[in-house]
């Protein structure tokens, strides 16, 4: 039996009529609008791409307002997509909902059921057995084809470690690191003028990707996110060496790298 809910939600009513508001508004401009009525599964596709990189930045930057946005954002595309299936006589919103809700229970029997799961580790690998036993024939099915590599790195880590394979201390894992390494140089190394094997190199250098990817997962830092906000970082202080350039009279593609550097020195310290 599932465990009662803390406290009772006193906006539910409201959350409800908000929904059916939804429901209501994409049924108007899905039958009276000509941009909303021409488009497909498929134009929306690259939209809805869009939004989740945006939902995505919000996240990063803590923009609790623009979070609120890109989620009603996303959720209208959700709504969207269930009014074209509609259409189509394969599913409506409904069947949606009701499938989710189906899955989530199937898959937390800790919550609706009588199987015991203290903490998350067990949750995850109970999660990918029952997969298993749904049908899926591997526990990476679900790691999307179309997905950037280094996140889809991240989900087929944390797939297979949600069945057991996987190091046991994180100690393991640098050595692995630091073997990669070694392994990435004797195919490319710096020091040597020598023609490298590119396609040797690039190989190794995706086992030393991959290798960080897991050290990060074991020491709890997301690699995309580290790396997405040092990209960001990046672009604050080259946008600075720019403009301040600028004011200074400078030519950005005339100057030297020491000149550069000067302005790049500020903006590390700002």
């Amino acid at each position: 039996m599932a465990k009662p809910v803390s406290a009772p939600d006193l906006r539910r009513k409201e959350k409800l009529e908000a929904f059916d508001r939804l429901l209501t508004i994409m049924d108007e401009l899905r039958e009276n609008c000509p941009w909303d009525k021409k488009q497909t599964l498929e134009t929306l596709r690259h939209l809805t791409i869009e939004e989740t990189y945006e939902l995505s930045d919000s996240i990063l930057e803590g923009n609790l307002g623009e979070i609120k946005k890109e989620l009603g954002d996303l959720m209208l595309h959700m709504v969207f997509y269930a009014r074209i299936a509609q259409e189509k006589k394969a599913f409506d919103v409904a069947d949606v909902l009701n499938a989710i809700c189906d899955k989530l229970i199937e898959r937390h029997p800790h919550i609706y059921g009588d199987v015991v799961a203290n903490d998350e580790e067990t949750v995850k690998a109970n999660w990918e057995k029952i997969k298993l036993k749904t049908g899926n024939k591997s526990v990476l099915e679900g790691v999307p084809k179309s997905l950037p590599a280094l996140v889809k790195a991240i989900r087929i880590q944390d797939k297979a470690r949600g069945v057991g394979f996987d190091w046991e201390k994180k100690e393991q894992v640098w050595e692995k690191v630091e073997e990669e390494m070694q392994e990435f140089k004797k195919e490319f190394n710096a020091e040597k003028n020598e023609a490298i094997n590119k396609e040797k190199a690039m190989a190794e250098f995706g086992d030393l990707l991959f290798s960080l990817v897991n050290y990060a997962r074991f020491i709890d830092i997301d690699p995309e996110e580290a790396l997405e906000r040092t990209n960001k970082k990046f672009i604050r202080r080259f946008q600075y060496l720019e403009s301040a350039s600028a004011k200074d009279g400078k030519v950005l593609g005339e100057m030297s790298l020491a000149e550069m550097d000067v302005y790049w020195n500020q903006a590390k310290k700002l």
